[in-house]
């Protein structure tokens, strides 16, 4: 079967997303509402959106736009129907209704609901009909979120249904996993009884909406946003709603009944508009206070609101092991969600799905979960997990695992997928070496490095596990949501609070070694970035050989931001890049005023699409729909180049204080405009120097370590200045950039 035609019908948050990322992968759609006046703002929303649901903004011309009263033929030609209307059976019936009428026969018809079991979607269709009729489950934002839940129904075309799975799969990069008819399917069922266990906990142990959202976030292998913080970002109104789906849905001995009844401090909220952010506030808030803005935090005992304290529970990696085992309050409660977590998601073994690593892909891909249920539990340990857990009589899944104690039990990763994941490889890999910050794994003739710190920043123990790693063709990869958000700014500020300018200058000298030795190895480098692959994250890309980039990246150099400049050849690369152009060869000034643009504004791009003019990314550069394959394009990659050759190194010739007096136009008019202050001044008056080329000439060449010193020298003299120390200071406080 194949699909070269889609309709979605119903235009609102879903069937937009759908639409856009149909789009993303050149497959025409039509969307289609009661007005084509509605689909065509919808595609108007599609367009401007941000963050951008499109990977390149021409993809829109994919999508057509109409009505279902004037333009219901196009159905006939369509070889997939997707239904994304309001949650209203009697609605959907009307449509489905139409939809048989009009379809061509053996197309596929499929709902988006998150929440209505298909028994009662096709209760009206014939048994003929519902062989070609499913769920297919989106999770919201469609370009960003892995996860697509197939749902079956018991008289399905199986044969059908993996065919739809393997396009979903492969042309729009989905995580999809077929699971069975039950309330919530296989993510909401655990994900949101993860989320009312870990509220519920958090009123009965007492603790703050602050201290709760600690634990029940990074430290976990969570978001960041907490259980508190996810309530109010999803609506305190909507959860309710969804609360009441389950109750209705599910039989009154699921244990999903404890976590779900009504808290009157929740009703009461919703009662009086405080529905979370789009409402006047949640369990957090944001109150004025002399022009100023105050974040507060709800007291879930009183009611009242106070300012919102910094909770630092002195965790910055996942270990779980160590968490459960803290001799606190927080200890305690970690263990209280997490093995509560763990015994439901295993008594739905069977009953949702028969592979239980299902629910932790569902878990991975759907709600960025680091760990699903089951890893943690194999994490833990298995005896250390029977020695502190209470009663799971019923639970079949523990039973037999307390019977057999095998702590090997969890088996082969991400078995709803052919692909040769990471996840799996990594079972099957030797763990060579490794530190903090990353680790080094060897599979067959190639090695693996993945970094392992938070957002994956880099210091010392990153560069030193790259170069260890070099021995070997290296593919460059990880899990994690981040590639690299860039050189670790608290591991640099722990030295300069010190005065301690010698070791920052030494860490910089080893990245700038090591990514030199990326580049110019005997055997291929290949970067494989998904997500953030920002200053750092991106200059180890640049010098790696190849790249396979997963199309939802966000990648540039934004160093100019925090007082700095690209100081581990970023400066470098983007010049030889740029000086590889017709208009250079023309004009020797046009490179360096181009990268002078992209990095003093720290320009970003959100895909490869956008990344390509920017000269991040090259035209050869393979560009994938699904993270899940950038291993396997990576070691393609390695099979293609087996009588690789290093690169010759680069020359420049750069004009100097010529273009420089160029850039300090621009400079002063930016002044003199209020756009950069002193301090912006100064950091991009150094980026000149360096992309100048410094005291040069046209006529004088310069090599890569001529370069590598010009940026050393620019990144020293502003890490020592106050102004940047506080641009850093306020931006890892704050998460925001500081003008001064």
């Amino acid at each position: 079967m194949e699909i070269k035609k889609v309709v979605i019908i119903g235009s609102g948050t879903m069937g937009s997303g759908i639409a856009a990322h149909l789009c993303n992968a050149n497959v025409p759609v039509t969307l289609l509402d009661l007005t084509t006046e509605i689909s065509t703002n919808a595609r108007d929303r599609i367009f401007k959106s941000r963050p951008p649901l499109l990977i390149d903004k021409s993809k829109i011309n994919n999508i057509k736009v109409g009505n279902i009263s004037d333009d219901f033929d196009i159905v006939k030609e369509a070889d997939w129907i997707v239904e994304a209307v309001v949650e209203r059976i009697d609605i959907k019936h009307q449509i489905y209704d139409k939809i048989f009428k009009f379809r061509k026969e053996g197309a596929i018809v499929s709902s988006n609901t998150s929440s209505i079991p298909i028994k009662v979607l096709s209760q009206n269709l014939t048994n003929e009909q519902k062989k070609d009729f499913c769920i297919t489950h989106f999770f919201n934002p469609v370009r960003y979120m892995g996860l697509l839940e197939i749902v079956k129904n018991e008289n399905n075309d199986l044969e059908k249904i993996n065919s739809l799975q393997k396009f979903c799969e492969i042309e729009l990069g989905k995580g999809a996993i077929v699971c069975n008819d039950t309330p919530g399917f296989l993510g909401n069922r655990v994900g949101v009884y993860a989320m009312q266990i870990a509220m519920t906990e958090a009123f009965k142990m007492k603790l703050t909406v602050e201290e709760a959202d600690a634990i029940f976030g990074r430290p976990m292998g969570i978001p960041k946003t907490g259980v508190f913080g996810l309530y109010d970002l999803i609506g305190i109104d909507l959860m309710a709603d969804v609360l009441k789906s389950f109750i209705k849905e599910l039989p009154k001995t699921d244990k999903f009944h404890e976590v779900a009844q009504e808290i009157p401090l929740i009703k009461k909220l919703i009662e009086t508009g405080y529905t979370g952010r789009k409402g006047k506030g949640g369990f957090f808030r944001i109150n004025k206070d002399g022009g100023a803005k105050i974040l507060e935090a709800l007291n879930l005992e009183t009611g009242d609101y106070s300012p919102s304290k910094k909770i630092d529970i002195k965790s910055e990696k996942v270990d779980l092991k160590k968490l459960i085992n803290r001799d606190d309050k927080y200890g305690k409660y970690a263990w209280s969600v997490i093995s509560k977590i763990i015994k439901y998601a295993s008594s739905l073994v069977t009953e949702i799905t028969d592979e239980f690593n299902d629910i932790d892909e569902a878990m991975r891909l759907g709600f960025n979960w680091s760990k699903g249920p089951f890893e943690m539990l194999e994490e833990i340990g298995v005896e250390n997990f029977f020695s502190k857990i209470d009663n799971y009589d019923g639970n079949k899944f523990l039973e037999n695992l307390a019977k057999s104690k095998n702590e090997n039990f969890y088996g082969e990763r991400q078995k709803y997928t052919k692909i040769e994941t990471l996840g799996k490889v990594k079972r099957k890999a030797q763990s060579i070496d490794g530190n903090s910050s990353a680790q080094i794994y060897q599979f067959k003739d190639y090695n693996i490095v993945e970094f392992t710190t938070k957002a994956n920043a880099l210091d010392y123990d990153s560069m030193d596990a790259l170069k260890k790693a070099t021995d070997k063709p290296l593919i460059i990869i990880n899990e994690s949501m981040q590639f690299s958000a860039g050189v670790n700014l608290s591991y640099t500020m722990d030295f300069a609070n010190k005065g301690d300018f010698k070791s920052i200058e030494k860490f910089i000298k080893y990245f700038q070694e090591t990514c030199k030795e990326l580049k110019y190895s005997k055997y291929p480098v290949i970067s494989a970035p998904s997500g953030l692959t920002l200053g750092g994250g991106f200059e180890v890309l640049v010098q790696s050989n190849f790249v396979a980039s997963h199309t939802n990246i966000v990648i540039g150099l934004v160093e100019t931001i925090v007082g700095l400049i690209p100081a581990g050849g970023g400066c470098k690369e983007m010049l030889a890049r740029w000086q590889n152009t017709e208009e250079s060869k023309k004009d020797p000034h046009f490179a360096p005023l181009k990268v002078f643009d992209i990095i003093g504004y720290g320009k970003t791009a959100t895909s490869p699409v956008e990344a390509e003019p920017l000269k991040y990314l090259k035209p050869e550069d393979k560009k994938i729909m699904n993270r899940n394959s950038l291993l396997e394009a990576s070691k393609q990659i390695l099979d293609e180049n087996r009588d690789f050759n290093s690169p010759s190194e680069l020359v420049f010739n750069l004009p100097g204080e010529s273009v420089r007096g160029e850039m300090y136009k621009v400079l002063d008019k930016l002044y003199n405009d209020k756009v950069i202050q002193d301090h912006g001044m100064e950091v991009a008056k150094e980026l000149a120097y360096v992309l100048s080329g410094g005291d040069t000439s046209i006529d004088k060449q310069l090599s890569e370590d001529d370069l590598f010193k010009l940026e050393l020298d620019a990144f020293m003299k502003l890490i020592e200045t106050s102004k940047t120390q506080e641009r850093i200071k306020h931006t890892l406080a704050t998460g925001k950039p500081l003008v001064n």
